[in-house]
């Protein structure tokens, strides 16, 4: 019976490619939140590594790179059983061997004394990879003769204009001087990336895709429109920003900077893959 709700739950989204249900996107969220802590308590021993603005900001590659990853597995590419590894959540280990192992080498690096800052050495390993998945799907698009280089402008425009007015607001109307800092602006231009390909997809692409996720989708539905995306992550951002800054000296600076990095990870990245997958026709 356990094996049956195993499979019933986890195994068969994947194997299928299913929409979440509520039992593996409540453990995928509780095993987040133990990743977050995992990661602060094993960095937070390094006399090089400090978790801080620069590190985040040089992590942000991996998070695209991540995005972009997983749309090699959509495009069908992949026809062994090992495109599951490029499935959720098991890219998620994937992509955290790879980040971590190119933060440790870097870090090492600079302790021995053969390079002086290891953020550089981090971040190209970020670009590098994330440069080398789109080159990838690039191939794959002109293979098909088909790469909607106008569906990424849109796509693109709609994440940039609505960042911009979400700024505007926030650091004119409401005086929040701190929402220029570029960690939250990651974060607005993220989560709204993942409305626009959202809205577009399912509203104006015309493949149709469908919201896999929970909130979303029942909200899509109950709407009937995929851009009541844009005021969802609205009721998201505006509170959760305010909050992040209050309490941004008041504890662990490390374990403050993860926590956003989490936050910008789960808009950016699949953001990144629905962008891409409309892109490609996929």
């Amino acid at each position: 019976m356990i094996w049956d709700f195993i499979e019933k739950y986890y195994i068969d989204p994947i194997r299928y490619g299913q929409p979440y249900n509520v039992v593996d996107t409540v453990t995928y969220a509780l095993v987040l939140i133990l990743a977050i802590y995992i990661i602060y308590r094993w960095l937070s021993r390094s006399e090089i590594i400090r978790i801080d603005r620069d590190f985040i900001l040089c992590t942000l590659p991996f998070v695209v790179m991540g995005g972009m990853l997983r749309v090699v597995q959509d495009t069908g590419m992949i026809e062994s059983d090992w495109q599951f590894l490029l499935v959720t959540p098991l890219i998620y280990f994937v992509m955290f061997i790879y980040t971590a192992g190119a933060l440790v080498i870097s870090a090492t690096l600079q302790a021995r004394g053969i390079v002086r800052d290891y953020h550089r050495g981090y971040v190209a390993a970020g670009l590098a990879g994330a440069a080398a998945t789109g080159i990838v799907l690039l191939w794959f698009g002109a293979g098909n003769g088909i790469i909607a280089w106008d569906v990424l402008f849109i796509i693109i425009a709609m994440a940039v204009l609505s960042s911009a007015a979400v700024f505007g607001v926030m650091r004119y109307l409401l005086r929040w001087r701190y929402a220029a800092d570029p960690l939250y602006l990651s974060l607005l231009f993220g989560q709204l990336l993942d409305a626009s390909a959202t809205s577009y997809g399912i509203d104006l692409h015309p493949l149709h895709y469908v919201e896999v996720h929970v909130v979303g989708s029942h909200l899509i539905e109950w709407t009937g429109t995929a851009f009541s995306m844009f005021p969802l992550k609205l009721l998201v951002l505006f509170p959760g920003i305010y909050v992040l800054e209050r309490f941004r000296h008041e504890g662990p600076g490390a374990l403050w900077h993860l926590i956003l990095l989490a936050m910008i990870t789960v808009g950016l990245a699949p953001g990144v893959r629905d962008m891409m997958r409309m892109v490609l026709y996929v």
